[in-house]
């Protein structure tokens, strides 16, 4: 069923219009809710909502609870193909938990947080930007890591970051979730304004997974994997991977493969004399967890990210 979670007028007789697909199975499980879309460039979470959508839809029977699927959190962002929150220039994602009485995004931000506050569970999914693509991950703070880390493992991601407690905004969706008592998790994966199918499918099936150890779901399940856990305080596992020359960066390796300290990830190439200009090598051992998309580079720009971990973790 679908609802509206928060309207507004807007300029030219227009709307803004924020809803969610409400699918309820059988009375007496949990609530869960799967929220996307709070940056407008951010659309693999697109792709899994409608997949997990069509998928209760048709096997309904399967399910116990409800779960609540919210595709665009920033349907103007994603209307105009813009990160922030148009026309006031801002991160939504920097604005939670809002007010009744604020700005149009403030005020949205509010609705959102009024509707899924009470939740069992949220899984917020974010992509990221169009120059460089995550493989799938979980990230965690340390200061929900007992909480959060049992329900992390069940999401078929390659990664779980447990990231300094001092990174952690409060303004987001999911810390102000977090306070209020909704166990939330943040997964990014993929690459900004595009779908990478692969990955959709593969936290898809983690969801489920998810559904089925809360006593969600009864259907099938696929085969899931073990993440790699990292406990990066401060980001002192994480090895940045920055370019010294301008030109057109080609990768050499594998996202999403173990890379040893000295061994070459990508080259960057000169487009008028054909020269390779540098040879970007890796700084440490560990998981290839970021690398660069968007070819064009200069001096400064970030090629990769490895995590400093071994192949057992």
């Amino acid at each position: 069923m679908i609802e509206i979670v928060s309207t507004a007028a807007l300029p030219v007789t227009e709307n803004l219009v924020i809803q969610k697909n409400r699918i309820e199975g059988s009375t007496g499980g949990k609530r869960v809710c799967i929220v996307t879309g709070t940056h407008g460039d951010e659309l693999e979470g697109q792709y899994v909502c409608a997949r997990l959508a069509k998928l209760l839809k048709d096997e309904k029977q399967k399910l116990s609870g409800t779960v609540d699927i919210y595709p665009a959190l920033n349907p103007l962002g994603i209307d105009s193909i813009i990160r922030g929150f148009p026309m006031f220039n801002l991160d939504m994602n920097r604005i939670f938990p809002g007010s009744s009485s604020g700005s149009l995004a403030e005020s949205a931000a509010h609705d959102i947080i009024s509707d899924i506050e009470g939740a069992d569970m949220c899984i917020d999914i974010h992509s990221s930007n169009i120059f460089l693509r995550e493989i799938p991950q979980v990230r965690i703070s340390e200061q929900t890591e007992n909480e959060l880390l049992p329900y992390a493992l069940m999401l078929n991601t390659d990664l779980v970051w447990i990231h300094a407690a001092a990174t952690v905004l409060e303004a987001t969706l999911a810390h102000t979730l977090n306070a209020a008592g909704v166990k939330t998790l943040v997964v990014e994966m993929g690459v900004g304004m595009r779908i990478t199918s692969d990955y959709c499918g593969q936290l898809l099936t983690g969801i489920l997974n998810l559904l089925r150890e809360l006593g969600m779901w009864s259907g099938e399940v696929a085969e899931t994997r073990t993440p790699v856990v990292s406990k990066a305080s401060n980001g002192e596992n994480v090895g940045f991977l920055n370019s010294d020359a301008a030109g057109i960066f080609i990768p050499r390796i594998t996202h999403g493969s173990y890379v040893k300290s000295g061994e070459i990830i990508g080259s960057v190439i000169d487009p008028i004399t054909g020269d390779i200009v540098e040879d970007a090598v890796s700084p440490q051992d560990g998981l290839l967890f970021t690398l660069r998309e968007y070819p064009v580079v200069f001096g400064g720009s970030l090629l990769a990210r490895i995590m400093g971990v071994g192949k057992n973790g």
